[in-house]
């Protein structure tokens, strides 16, 4: 008895059946534009680190630039549409699903929950459309699972800040038309919007990156800035701001994951079921079909978690440690579920032409940034024991 491959390894659970008709129509949207303008090109500008900035356009006019975002000529749609958007996107490229989420979770939520009414009209739409890049500039050298002790400062001159210091691992940095960046304050963390080209601001891309290369990250640097005040975003005091921030980007990361992961399965099922040894397809054996199995029932596990929590979002319900939940387990299994599925391609597993290394390569930045695999680890403990254990 025989039959063929799943095409999609989330059918095995009927996921699809769990959203609604528009959900579904805009995750197809998505999913056609990136195979017609990214899927033909991505391994070519992963090898040249290569990220094709002239996309953002079309990003805007296609509607996911802060999407989940309402007024100010974004989408408004629901968390889990925005949250199907990010599986696709990741599905394609780690990258490109970054850039989204840097440009309408952290760099156009930033203006949208925290800035002023003017701060709101000058760059939103601009935003949204992809006409303007923004970036978020939280992270420093030395301080990333503890922005609390970040070094750049802003001072008062008058009725101007002076803006001092430098970030790192800065996603769109080089190519960003505006950055919100957090500094310390005599009033604490606040958040200003530096405009690209304000004298004393700087940037330079890191190079040499064996993760992320079809996408932007960069330092920059804070040289005497001077700011208006009206640059300062009014509404943000503390690290209440740029922390909401991160949960919104957090958010698309858990779809994100499940994107990478499912399109890692279904490059392993397609070339288990051509690739013959011993006169039958290696998915015939049982320690493929093993493998395959085990990764199957993990997908559908983070993809059910992701549109749960989603759900939870519209509802206004989720909570931090929720979001903490699911870039944990599924940032983690999509990983493994790349390197398990690189195995199964042998050899050719370290190829550009099939995904799942590149995935996985990625993955290993996705770990990491809004929120280190061990961070998220001690959040979740600190909402099951009520300890903190972070010092």
């Amino acid at each position: 008895m025989s039959g063929k491959p799943l095409q999609d390894p989330l059918e095995l659970l009927d996921i699809a059946s769990v959203l609604s008709d528009e959900e579904r129509e805009i995750q197809a949207t998505v999913a056609k534009f990136l195979a017609d303008r990214v899927r033909p090109h991505i391994g070519e500008w992963f090898e040249n680190a290569h990220f094709a900035r002239e996309l953002a356009p079309e990003l805007g006019k296609l509607g996911v630039l802060g999407m989940h975002l309402e007024g100010y000529g974004c989408a408004g749609t629901n968390a889990v549409s925005y949250g199907l958007a990010c599986l696709e996107l990741e599905a394609a490229d780690s990258g490109f699903r970054s850039f989204v989420s840097v440009q309408g979770s952290l760099s156009m939520y930033s203006i949208w929950k925290w800035g002023s009414e003017e701060q709101k009209q000058e760059w939103l739409s601009r935003l949204a459309a992809g006409e303007a890049i923004g970036c978020f500039g939280l992270t420093e050298p030395d301080f990333g699972s503890n922005p609390a002790g970040m070094r750049t400062r802003a001072v008062r001159d008058g009725d101007a800040w002076i803006l001092n210091g430098s970030k790192m691992w800065i996603t769109n940095g080089g190519i960003a038309d505006v950055a919100t960046v957090w500094a310390q304050t005599e009033d604490g963390v606040r958040g200003f919007l530096v405009p690209r080209g304000t004298p004393g601001f700087t940037t330079q891309d890191i190079k040499q990156k064996m993760s992320l290369r079809a996408s932007i990250t960069s330092e920059l640097y804070f040289d005497n800035v001077r700011l208006p005040d009206a640059a300062r975003l009014p509404h943000a005091r503390g690290l209440r701001g740029p922390l909401s921030c991160l949960n919104e980007a957090r958010f698309g990361i858990l779809f994100g994951a499940v994107g990478a992961a499912r399109d890692s399965l279904q490059a392993a099922i397609e070339y288990a079921d051509s690739r013959v040894q011993f006169d039958k397809p290696i998915s015939a054996f049982q320690l493929t079909q093993k493998k395959l199995a085990d990764m199957t029932v993990s997908l559908g596990s983070a993809a059910l978690l992701a549109i749960h929590l989603g759900r939870l979002k519209d509802q206004h319900r989720i909570k931090p440690e929720q979001i903490s939940v699911g870039k944990l387990n599924n940032v983690r299994e999509a990983i493994a579920i790349a390197r398990e599925c690189r195995s199964i391609l042998g050899a050719n597993g370290i190829s550009l032409e099939y995904s799942p290394l590149r995935h996985a390569n990625n993955l290993e930045s996705v770990l990491t940034y809004e929120g280190t695999n061990e961070m998220h680890t001690l959040v979740v403990g600190q909402a099951i024991t009520g300890y903190p254990a972070f010092r």
